[in-house]
């Protein structure tokens, strides 16, 4: 199975987080069934890293300083492993109101994080989604965001 980090995210949420099946009662049973479906012992290991660093940040977030009309420059790394259309989806989410700024650096922390070269469009969405499903007082934003996820139609238009 040719499967990677955000695979394995995707797996946990659509069958356990967006389901009426709970996960199983420890991580050692969940690490288990995530092996029987075919995901390797090592993106395992790195999907759940992911999601406790997540954890992590969300429970200390920095405090960004953000004046009107200000722009996000992004690094060159960031450049090169979210494309175009990735930063323009970002821009969009915030301009809609759908994530903040504080959400926005989240998002592309959590993006860098991953070891893949390069974010598409849609696996950055499902990290927005992630991020925002841990998120305390984004219900709104969060069902927002699923819908955009599940949406097949185009977010925005150029």
């Amino acid at each position: 199975m040719n499967e990677n980090v955000v695979d394995i995210l995707i797996y946990l949420y659509e069958n356990y987080m967006d389901d009426d099946q709970p996960p199983p009662d420890d991580q050692h049973a969940l690490r288990n069934d995530l092996a029987e479906v075919g995901f390797s012992q090592n993106e395992i290991d790195k999907a759940f890293f992911w999601l406790d660093e997540l954890a992590k940040q969300i429970s200390h977030p920095p405090t960004p300083v953000r004046q009107a009309n200000a722009t996000r420059i992004f690094t060159a790394e960031e450049s090169n492993r979210l494309d175009a259309d990735a930063r323009g989806l970002l821009m969009f989410l915030e301009q809609n109101e759908i994530i903040n700024a504080a959400g926005r650096e989240l998002v592309i922390e959590r993006a860098l994080a991953l070891e893949s070269a390069y974010i598409d469009v849609d696996d950055l969405k499902w990290i927005v989604l992630l991020v925002l499903m841990n998120q305390p007082g984004q219900e709104s934003a969060f069902v927002r965001m699923e819908d955009l996820v599940y949406n097949e139609a185009p977010l925005y238009l150029h």
